[in-house]
């Protein structure tokens, strides 16, 4: 018993969970076909037990009507010592209802019947077994109401008698009351189809208002634009008053973007300003720590060369941070016609002189863009200095640029040991360190590096591509820039020997060293 408890609340926990999961569209069109199916159910039942009752009475009160007309239509001629005859329409009396007539003897034997050539009685009885009963009596027998009274004649001078059979097929009543029930039940299962496809209806119709707030709330969550506001329905309702509370919700989430943009905003202006503002006394320090280190001797020059060298690290980290609060604020530099081999070039010529552990191979092939030159060197330079920064000593290196498929293009790539794939979608957030120390890299970088990279990059037009180099191990960046104009290009060829400048640069090795032994 405890486990037949068990498992019906399981199923109705069940079908109660399957139920919530329904849309709520399904849910009021399921529950209102529910609802009119019960009702129609009670009806239908209440219906059958009526009309069931009032057929059978009906049934009751036509054959005790033709009962009581049976013994004027049968006519009994009787002689003594001859059979009895039987006179009158007894087949036309019983066909109109299929009923039975028969007439028997008290000791029951079969006198006459409705048709008097069949003396086979297979309706009701097989094989005819008769027993007269003592009185007036009415039963059922063989799907037959069967009523028997008593018929009395004369023979001769004597008076004798007979019992009157007469039997009506209770079919004719089945029949009617199963066609009812099929009308009920049709009726029934029709009535809750529409209430389903009316609950429907309705619940979508009430629905819409909820239909159109999510419209509006996806319209918001793909523009991200929190002034937009949310449609409000007529009936002062539930729906309206969480329309209205979605609208105070966008207000409030507009009013705290607009602190947090502004605030944002004048973070990035004291970045800019701050930053441009310690360039110029970090340029007298740097002079005055230059000077120093060139007069003092021993230690103190040790000192001075220590703090040179602090000072230009700061110098490079406030041009990074005036790069990208440049680049937040949207601020643009004058873009002129720059060829990227002239800015690998300069940018492996810097490095050249300050590392001799790796191997730096330059061809520069002209690829002229419309860009900033000191913005797309310091992009050079970073890309450089991290494949430096984050391979061990001895590692290949390899810079080119060229219009490759007719796209100006600067790549770099190394043969180290690459950037984890847990960190490639990171490389270019703002100090996001790959690798630190580790892997061989000989100094920590700021992590600004790669993302001054891809700031340039977007300013330009230009897209970055992180990927693994031809030779499968290593780290490839590539670098497309837009198609500098006609007029840029043919200004460019102007101004500078072409074929010089690639006689010059392209195949050459700017910049190589060896590895340390």
């Amino acid at each position: 018993m405890a486990s037949l408890g068990s498992s019906i609340r399981s199923a109705a926990r069940a079908t109660f969970s399957a139920y919530r999961r329904l849309p709520v569209r399904w849910r009021l069109g399921g529950g209102s076909a529910a609802l009119t199916l019960v009702i129609l159910a009670g009806f239908a039942v209440a219906a059958d037990v009526l009309i069931n009752r009032q057929v059978s009475n009906q049934f009751v009160a036509k054959m005790n009507y033709k009962n009581t007309l049976l013994p004027d239509a049968v006519q009994v001629k009787a002689y003594a010592g001859q059979p009895v005859e039987c006179y009158g329409d007894l087949y036309g009396f019983a066909a109109g209802d299929d009923a039975q007539i028969r007439l028997f003897s008290p000791a029951g034997k079969l006198l006459c019947s409705q048709n008097t050539s069949t003396t086979s009685l297979a309706p009701l009885n097989e094989p005819v077994a008769f027993t007269p009963p003592t009185q007036t009596a009415t039963y059922d027998e063989h799907g037959y109401r069967v009523m028997v009274q008593k018929l009395s004649w004369k023979t001769g001078k004597h008076d004798d008698h007979g019992w009157l059979l007469y039997a009506q097929p209770r079919s004719s009543t089945s029949g009617l009351i199963s066609e009812v029930r099929l009308s009920l039940g049709l009726g029934v299962l029709g009535g809750t189809f529409l209430a389903l496809l009316a609950g429907l209806y309705v619940a979508r119709r009430a629905m819409r208002p909820i239909t159109e707030l999510t419209d509006a709330a996806r319209e918001i969550e793909r523009t991200r634009d929190p002034t937009l506001r949310v449609p409000h329905p007529e009936a002062d309702d539930e729906i309206a008053e969480l329309a209205r509370t979605l609208d105070g919700m966008l207000g409030a989430l507009d009013a705290a973007r607009y602190e947090s943009e502004t605030a944002l905003i004048r973070q990035r202006e004291f970045v800019a300003d701050a930053s441009h503002e310690l360039r110029t006394p970090l340029t007298s320090v740097l002079a005055n720590l230059e000077l120093l280190a060139d007069e003092l001797d021993g230690e103190q020059a040790d000192s001075a060369k220590s703090a040179l060298r602090s000072t230009r690290r700061m110098r490079r980290l406030v041009g990074d941070l005036l790069l990208l609060a440049r680049a937040d604020a949207q601020r643009t530099r004058p873009l002129e016609p720059t060829d990227l081999a002239e800015v690998l070039t300069d940018a492996a010529g810097e490095l050249g002189a300050t590392d001799d552990s790796h191997e730096i191979t330059i061809d520069a092939e002209p690829a002229t863009v419309l860009g900033s030159p000191d913005d797309l060197h310091r992009v050079a330079l970073n890309l450089l200095e991290n494949a430096i920064n984050h391979t061990p000593p001895g590692t290949s290196i390899s810079a080119r640029t060229g219009v490759f498929d007719g796209v100006p293009t600067l790549v770099i790539e190394d043969d180290g040991p690459g950037i984890p794939p847990e960190m490639r979608q990171h490389v270019f957030d703002r100090f996001v360190r790959v690798g630190g120390d580790s892997g061989g890299g000989r100094r920590r970088g700021t992590g600004l590096g790669l993302a001054i990279v891809r700031a340039v990059a977007d300013a330009h037009g230009a897209t970055v591509t992180l990927r693994a180099p031809d030779t499968g191990t290593g780290t490839r960046f590539e670098i497309a820039f837009p198609q500098a104009p006609v007029e840029a290009a043919g200004i460019q060829a102007d101004g500078a020997a072409p074929q010089d400048q690639t006689s010059t640069t392209t195949g050459s090795t700017i910049g190589r060293r060896r590895s340390r032994s």
